[in-house]
C-alpha cells in the first residue's frame, strides 16, 4: 500500500497543481474548509483555476484568498454572497460565474464521483437555471438535464482518518467535502487527527480510503464564524 500521509500541504499537492485545472473543494461557508490546502494552492502561484463548491467563502477566508490574489478564472457555486471581491470581479467582468442550486451542485458533484454523465432534474425548471439546457419530459413534467462533475483534483477537509485514508467527518462539516471528495481523479484531504488502522468503527465511516490519495495533518485549527450574533446584555 502506497504511502498516503504526506509531512504538510505543499508537498502533498507536489506534482498536481498546474495552470487551468478543475478543482473541487469541501466546506460550506466557513465550516468544513480545508484550509491548509487552500493556503498552499495560493501560495504555489498557479492560475486559471475553475473552483466547484458551495461558495467562494468571504473575503480572505476560504477561496476568498485566491480571489484576492486573481487565481480563479470561474467559480461554479450555488451562493457567493458575504464577499466583496467576488462582487467586484464578476460585476468588472473578470471572474465568470456559473451558479447552480445547491442541491443540484451536490448531485452533480456526486454523480461525477459515481461515473455518472448526467442526470435530469426539475430543479431550475422554467427559470434562468434551464438557459439552454436539454429539457426531457418524463410522465407529462419537464425536467432539465444537468452534468456530473469531473474535477482534475478534489481538496476536503475530514475530522479523522486512519492510515489507509478511511474518514470520519465532524458533524455539519462533512457537508460538501464528501461528493467533493469523490469526484476528482486525485483526493487529498487534510484532517485534525490521524489514527492507527483498526482504530475506526467501520460502520462509522464516512468515506472509504479508496477515494483519498494523499493526506496531511492539518491541526490545530481556529473556529472561525461568518457572523457572530449576541443578544445585548440587559441591566440588572
Amino acid at each position: 500500500m502506497a504511502k498516503k500521509l504526506f509531512p504538510d500541504a505543499k508537498s502533498a499537492l507536489e506534482g498536481v497543481l498546474k495552470n487551468d485545472i478543475l478543482i473541487a473543494s469541501g466546506g460550506f461557508g466557513l465550516c468544513g474548509l480545508p484550509e491548509r490546502l487552500l493556503d498552499a494552492v495560493r501560495d504555489s502561484g498557479v492560475t486559471g483555476l475553475t473552483f466547484v463548491s458551495n461558495n467562494a467563502g468571504i473575503d480572505n477566508e476560504g477561496i476568498g484568498k485566491l480571489l484576492r490574489t486573481k487565481q480563479v478564472k470561474k467559480m461554479i457555486s450555488s451562493y457567493v454572497g458575504e464577499n466583496k471581491e467576488f462582487e467586484r470581479q464578476y460585476l468588472a467582468g473578470e471572474l465568470e460565474v456559473e451558479f447552480c442550486p445547491q442541491g443540484t451542485l451536490a448531485e452533480r458533484m456526486r454523480a461525477g464521483g459515481a461515473g455518472i454523465p448526467g442526470f435530469y432534474t426539475k430543479t431550475g425548471v422554467g427559470t434562468l437555471v434551464a438557459e439552454g439546457k436539454e429539457v426531457k419530459e418524463f410522465g407529462g413534467e419537464e425536467y432539465i438535464l444537468e452534468h456530473g462533475i469531473f474535477a482534475d483534483l478534489s481538496i476536503i477537509k475530514a475530522w479523522k482518518a486512519d492510515e489507509s485514508g478511511n474518514l470520519v467527518f465532524r458533524k455539519t462539516a462533512r457537508n460538501f467535502n464528501l461528493p467533493a471528495a469523490t469526484c476528482g481523479k486525485m483526493c487529498v484531504v487534510e484532517v485534525e487527527e490521524l489514527v492507527p488502522v483498526g482504530s475506526l468503527d467501520p460502520d462509522c465511516i464516512h468515506l472509504p480510503g479508496v477515494y483519498v490519495q494523499r493526506m496531511i495533518i492539518g491541526a490545530p485549527y481556529d473556529k472561525k464564524i461568518e457572523f457572530r450574533t449576541v443578544r445585548e446584555r440587559e441591566d440588572a
